[in-house]
């Protein structure tokens, strides 16, 4: 099965797994579960680093790619198609853009979201299938 990382999720997994709820660890420990981690949370990531808002343990957000890597999270890139066919997501009270485009990216792609953020729910309705 294929399971996409909310962006929380992305930095618990590499820096704070006593946060990962069971499944989501099964999950992630599965080999035959393919694991990504979309580019706009490397955006999200690197954006509220550089205003302060976001402290890495050690690391730059420039070395989050090869570390995904070491660990077999494969990189989800956003596609043309991703970007023009955004509109169609229905709004709903939750605006946070970077969490509104990964979750298009897993409704599109027909992955399964790892997050622990219960604002998700709202668009189970439209698609979203969610794991924690």
């Amino acid at each position: 099965m294929s399971y996409l990382l909310d962006t929380h999720t992305f930095l618990w997994v590499l820096f704070d797994d006593d946060k990962l709820s069971d499944k989501a660890k099964y999950i992630l420990s599965d080999a035959d579960n393919e694991v990504y981690v979309s580019l706009i949370s490397y955006w999200e990531i690197s954006l509220k680093y550089s205003i302060g808002k976001l402290e890495l343990r050690g690391i730059r957000p420039d070395e989050l790619p090869q570390k995904a890597g070491e660990i077999e999270v494969i990189s989800l890139d956003i596609s043309q198609e991703d970007m023009a066919s955004f509109y169609k997501l229905p709004r709903t009270e939750h605006k946070d853009p970077f969490d509104r485009l990964i979750i298009w990216q897993a409704i599109r792609r027909n992955l399964v979201l790892i997050s622990k953020d219960k604002k998700f729910d709202d668009y189970q309705d439209f698609g979203l299938r969610t794991l924690w």
